[in-house]
């Protein structure tokens, strides 16, 4: 998943793509790493053939050294897939920070740190750098952010690492969770009340559409919440929208969630634009931390369920 702009812009949650077209090289990578072996350091000659977007590719039939790259860890760590390495990014998250802990952090831009992490298999988003060099670590599964829909993302890194079945249990169960707690959140709130997802800082604001991170496929897709009219119209062809304070107060729902980076300035919200927006002034707004909160990988899904259902039951 990406970012907006940076930290803003999620690349978040949250798809298919696969190595077979992924070319692109970085000179900034170290020289030593352009005559690595073709899969040094796979774990196991048992493979099996997953079907991505680009075609057939081989990889392990049980992983157990995979490198995440673009914001998947938490399917991976969701389906107890043991991980050999993982983004800055990632690791940054809060939610995955004590799992993670004793995970080397590599980098695309940083081809050795990847060789020296000796993963059996690669997972990252499509517009990976180094592709080619890092195909001839260890197989290169590369997916393409909201390619497909943020469960099927779950589905399909569950099959190529050979726990499609673990995958499309917990999709179930998922689903009906989202589903009984929106039905909770409406009866609560009202079938009618809107609910809108801003994120930001005092130099730029934006809202999203229902397929964008940050809860977003929660809220709208599997809770079935009302989004405003306003979002819907204007993230329509982009999926988000930025916004200006003067013109905030239109994409505010009578329910909002912020989700907003402990560390930006957010001087906006003491102005008395903000202060008088209806969801402001009746205590509807409930801030989250943007850090764990871009992902749409089922561990992140599952967290943002959790604060949702909280948020939303618990309002005024």
């Amino acid at each position: 998943m990406k970012k907006l702009l940076l930290p803003l812009l999620v690349l978040t949650v949250f798809a298919l793509s696969a190595c077979g077209n992924n070319t692109s090289t970085n000179s900034g990578a170290n020289s030593s790493t352009s005559d690595v072996s073709t899969n040094s350091a796979n774990s196991s000659s048992d493979t099996i053939t997953y079907q991505s977007e680009n075609g057939p590719i081989e990889v392990p039939a049980h992983p157990q050294r995979v490198v995440v790259l673009s914001g998947y860890a938490g399917n991976l760590l969701a389906l107890g897939v043991p991980l050999a390495g993982a983004d800055s990014w990632t690791k940054n998250n809060p939610n995955f920070q004590d799992r993670l802990k004793d995970v080397p952090e590599v980098s695309e831009e940083n081809v050795e740190s990847i060789l020296n992490a000796k993963p059996d298999l690669i997972i990252a988003g499509s517009d990976i750098k180094n592709a080619d060099k890092l195909k001839q670590i260890a197989p290169l599964v590369t997916y393409t952010y909201n390619n497909v829909d943020y469960l099927t993302q779950v589905l399909e890194i569950g099959k190529a690492v050979n726990q499609e079945q673990k995958a499309a249990d917990w999709i179930a169960d998922f689903k009906e969770r989202a589903q009984k707690a929106g039905e909770e959140i409406k009866a609560k709130i009202g079938a009618d009340s809107t609910i809108s997802i801003i994120e930001g800082d005092s130099k730029a604001l934006y809202t999203f559409g229902d397929a964008w991170g940050r809860g977003t496929e929660i809220i709208y897709q599997a809770m079935g919440l009302k989004m405003p009219d306003k979002v819907k119209e204007m993230t329509a062809k982009e999926g988000y929208y930025d916004l200006s304070l003067e013109v905030l107060p239109d994409y505010m729902g009578d329910y909002v969630i912020y989700s907003k980076d402990p560390a930006s300035d957010a001087s906006f919200q003491q102005t008395d634009t903000y202060k008088n927006i209806p969801a402001v002034k009746n205590g509807r707004v409930f801030e989250v931390d943007a850090t764990g909160f871009y992902f749409n990988d089922a561990d992140s899904l599952d967290y943002q369920l959790d604060f949702i259902t909280k948020s939303l039951l618990g309002s005024k």
